[in-house]
Formats: C-alpha cells, structure tokens, sequence
C-alpha cells in the first residue's frame, strides 16, 4: 500500500515535498494540481456524454412507452379500417351473386315453401331437360313449343302487405343519380329520375300480380316446364335473362356481351353473330343450373304485344326469305297453303303471304309441332308461370324498364351510356313503331275465322302480360267479305 505523502514525495524530483518551497517544490505541485484538473476535466465532459444509468433507463422507458402507445393506436385505427372494407366487401359478393358460373345454392328453398309465400302451393311437373338438336346456321334451336321438360321451382309474387309496404326480393342497394339530378343514360330523349323510378316499381309490381292471377284462373301453374335452354345467367352480375326472340332481344345481346368482357368498339366493328359470341361467355344452363340460380338473381323477361311480335317475326324471317332455313320453310309454307296462284303478269310473293303464314302456324299447332323462337308464344317459351321472374319488363317502357333493371342490379357503370345513339335510337323507335302502324294493313289479308284460330295459340300471352286482343277483330275481313 501506498501512502499519499509517498506517492507525493516519488511524484516530485529530489524527493521533495509537495507542499516544500522553492522552485522544485512550487513547480510539482502545479504540476500535480494540473494534472487532477484535467482530469477533472474529463470526467466532467464524459459525464455529460454518457448520463448517468438511471438517467438514461428512465427515458428508455418513457420512448418505449410512447412507442407502444402509437403501435397499439395505429393499430386500432388498421383492423377498423380492415372490418369495414371486409364489410363493403361481403355486402357486395352477397348481393351480386357467386363468381363461379352457374353457383349452385345449398340453402335453396324447396317450391312448397316460394309458392307458399304467395298463399299457393303447387307442384310443378318434372322431368329433365330434353336434347335439342340445332337446326339452323347458328346453332338455335331450342325453346320451341312442347319441347322440354324440366322441373321448375315456382313462387307467387310476394303481395302488397296491409301496411303498403311492398314486399319483394332484395336488390342491391339503390344509388342515387349523381348529383341528385336527372340522368340521360340509355339515349339522349329517355330522362331518369326519382319518380319514373317509382312509377316502374308500381308498374313491376301489378305485372307480377296480373300474370299470377292470370297462372291460377287457368289452372297452369308448372303446366309448362322451365326452358333452360334460351336463359343468359351471368352469377358475377345477379342477373338471369330469359331472350324472347324480337322483343328487345338485340338489345340485351349487346348489353351481355359488354358484361361478357367484349369492348364497345369490338361490338362495333365485329362481324359476328351476337348470340354466338355472347354464347361463347355465357353457356346455355342446364334445368339443374337454372333451378339452382334462379332464386338468388334479378331474373326478368322483355315481353312485347303479341301480334306485334308476330308480324315483326314474318317480316323479318319470312317476307324476303333471306335466310337459308327460313327460305325452305316459306318455300313448304306456300306449296302447302297457297290454294290459288296470282293472274297472269301478276307479281308473285317471294315467300308465303301473312294469311298463309298464319295458316301454317295454326296447322302446326293443332298437329302439337314445335314453335320456332321467333314465334313461339311466351307461356310456353319462358314459361312465366313455372318460374318466378323477379321483372317483367315491356317494349312499350323499354327505356325506362332497362335502366330499372340495371340500376337494381348495380351495372350502371358497365351498361349505362355504352349503347350507341344511333343503335338504341334503331332498336327501340324504328322496329317498333313501323310494326305497329302496320298491324291493320296485315291483319285485313285476314278473315274473322283464321283471328279466332289464331288467338286460340297467343290469347294466353295476351291475358298474362295485360294486352288487348278484341281490338283485332275491327282489322280483319267480315264474314260476308266478297
């Protein structure tokens, strides 16, 4: 061990004293004196690098508090962010459907419990689906008159309950137009607002009770089986479309391709038949497809006045006989009812007249032949009455009716403002309208007898979707004509 004075006195030349006089002495202890102070010095700098431990475990503990309490909120503010796009997300697949084609639904409810919704409980015929054998250039051949049997799942349309309240099947929610003003959508006249929104539900509405009424009086609910064969169902969009052949079906073609993935400018410039590309996207459903979907949609059909349907028909297939198929069958249709031939240096009809037509309609009836889809009446075609169609849409208010049906079904984004002026303005005005002012010029090439005949085929169709008949019967030749 060391004593201080001998560190002292070994630190100091000579052995002096560090408190000694003299030059020797005065000069060691300045010396140790400074050399404590700058070791002072640097304790005292070190210190305030380095603070002490229990200085520096206090703030620790401050950052890592402050540090869990902004990971524990941000957190919080993530999973609230996470439930709710969960929740837009779970809303939106549930009310748009499966995405996988034709999903089958293993909570579907049995007939006897739609029907007895309605406060009718029917059974409807079964059977499977028969194979159908295409017998023209397309491929189109199905739904014909008499031609499948299949099992359908029925239901009465939900009534008006004692309270007002309409109870019906749920659509995705409604969106509003923007801006809360009135919308131009599918051409540039029709204008989309809140009260055409309402007047279609009403009409939607009394058109699913008049047909229902219509199914009971005559006993033939489920007579019919459902013919899957000529449904378009897209289950990514929540729709279900029965194509009733030159009633809007040109239309609706164009808007399922557009859902089908096919461009607008594609559409435009292809050469292809619609029905063969839209076929291609979406498969013709089988009976068990249909059934298992078709609750779980916005189904709906396009109908049109009967005889207006029928005479667009003629006009189109079988006046000109442009088509292959459709020139045979006028050819067969005028050797068998053309009973005499025009005078000499008369001008004869390229195919069959109205009244032979009609004739041959009516003897294909009787004899229980199959219909083509451009005549075939629409009881038996989409079978309204085995199947429990959420829409039924009409040409007279097709404008308004279409964007009805696409805003239930949230495709305002993909269908609105994507047909083409000039298309929808041809579709809906020219077609229709030019049959219609018509109508009395064909029907005077017939008599009272073959009216009758013939409204024994569509009167079904007349009395389902609200359409007067009788006011044919001023068109058509008297009894005593000639």
């Amino acid at each position: 061990m060391f004593h201080k004075s001998t560190f002292l006195k070994g630190a100091c030349p000579g052995g002096a004293s560090s408190i000694g006089l003299g030059p020797v002495g005065g000069s060691c202890s300045t010396n140790v004196n400074s050399a404590m102070g700058e070791k002072r010095e640097r304790l005292r700098k070190m210190s305030a690098l380095f603070p002490p431990v229990k200085l520096l475990t206090k703030r620790r503990c401050y950052l890592c508090i402050k540090i869990a309490i902004l990971v524990v909120v941000f957190g919080l503010y993530f999973m609230l962010l996470l439930r709710e796009s969960m929740s837009a997300l779970t809303g939106s697949s549930s009310s748009s459907g499966s995405s996988a084609p034709f999903a089958s639904s293993s909570s579907m409810p049995s007939f006897a419990a739609l029907a007895s919704r309605g406060g009718m409980v029917k059974k409807a015929t079964g059977g499977k689906l028969d194979g159908m054998q295409d017998s023209k250039r397309h491929g189109r051949a199905g739904g014909k008159h008499g031609n499948n049997a299949a099992e359908g799942r029925l239901a009465r349309p939900l009534k008006i309950g004692a309270g007002g309240d309409k109870q019906r099947h749920q659509f995705p929610p409604q969106q509003a137009p923007p801006d809360g003003g009135n919308h131009s959508t599918l051409n540039p006249v029709y204008e989309y607002s809140d009260e055409m929104n309402a007047a279609a539900e009403t009409d939607f509405n009394e058109r699913r009770m008049m047909l229902w009424n219509v199914c009971a009086d005559h006993r033939i609910i489920g007579k019919y089986p459902p013919n899957a064969w000529e449904f378009f169902i897209s289950p990514g969009h929540g729709i279900a479309w029965c194509n009733i052949f030159k009633a809007a079906s040109s239309t609706w073609m164009y808007y399922f391709n557009i859902l089908g993935g096919y461009s607008v400018q594609y559409l435009q410039r292809t050469k292809a038949s619609p029905i063969d590309l839209a076929r291609k996207r979406f498969p013709r459903p089988t009976a068990n497809e249909l059934n298992d979907y078709i609750s779980n949609t916005i189904s709906f059909l396009i109908v049109r006045e009967p005889f207006e349907r029928l005479l667009s028909a003629y006009r189109n297939k079988l006046e000109g006989c442009r088509n292959k198929y459709y020139k045979l069958l006028g050819e067969q249709i005028v050797k068998k009812f053309r009973k005499t031939h025009p005078l000499k240096g008369a001008k004869t009809p390229h195919g069959p007249t109205f009244r032979e037509f009609l004739e041959f309609l009516v003897s294909h009836y009787r004899s229980g032949g199959r219909f083509d889809e451009h005549w075939s009446p629409v009881y038996s075609f989409c079978t309204p009455c085995s199947i429990n169609f959420t829409l039924i849409a009409k040409m007279e208010t097709f404008q308004r009716d279409s964007e009805y049906i696409i805003r239930q079904a949230g495709l305002e984004t993909l269908l609105l403002n994507k047909m083409p002026r000039y298309k929808a303005r041809w579709i809906t005005n020219r077609s229709a309208s030019d049959t219609r002012n018509l109508i009395p010029r064909y029907f005077a090439q017939i008599d009272e007898k073959l009216l009758t005949d013939v409204l024994e085929i569509y009167q079904l169709d007349f009395e389902l979707f609200g359409y007067n008949s009788t006011k044919y019967y001023s068109y058509v030749q008297s009894p005593d004509y000639g």
